[in-house]
């Protein structure tokens, strides 16, 4: 089976997102041929929470290159796929299992 969530997504503007929210939103970085259904299904089985609605946006990959003294070297950042997720009640969820 693939790995559909590769890692929660945590900046500002998520942040943000997801406390002025009613119902909370959350971002994550998904798999790049994972599809809505699926970011879905894995959601509500691994934070045990029913999801409302799922957009995707997906990052392209970025050439980049900066001159040091050896001369100009050049690379690429990879693409990403990013999944923002609305839940149907408002739930918080956990990222960091912090229980107090």
């Amino acid at each position: 089976m693939k790995e559909i969530l590769l890692k929660p997504l945590i900046t500002e503007k998520t942040t943000k997102m997801t406390l002025k929210s009613k119902n909370k939103q959350y971002a994550f970085v998904v798999s790049l041929d994972a599809n809505k259904i699926e970011i879905k299904q894995a959601i509500e089985k691994q934070y045990g929470v029913k999801v409302d609605s799922v957009r995707t946006a997906i990052k392209p990959a970025v050439q980049t290159q900066r001159l040091t003294r050896k001369g100009v070297i050049q690379g690429k950042k990879s693409p990403y796929k990013k999944a923002y997720v609305t839940l149907k009640e408002p739930v918080e969820i956990d990222f960091f299992n912090n229980s107090d």
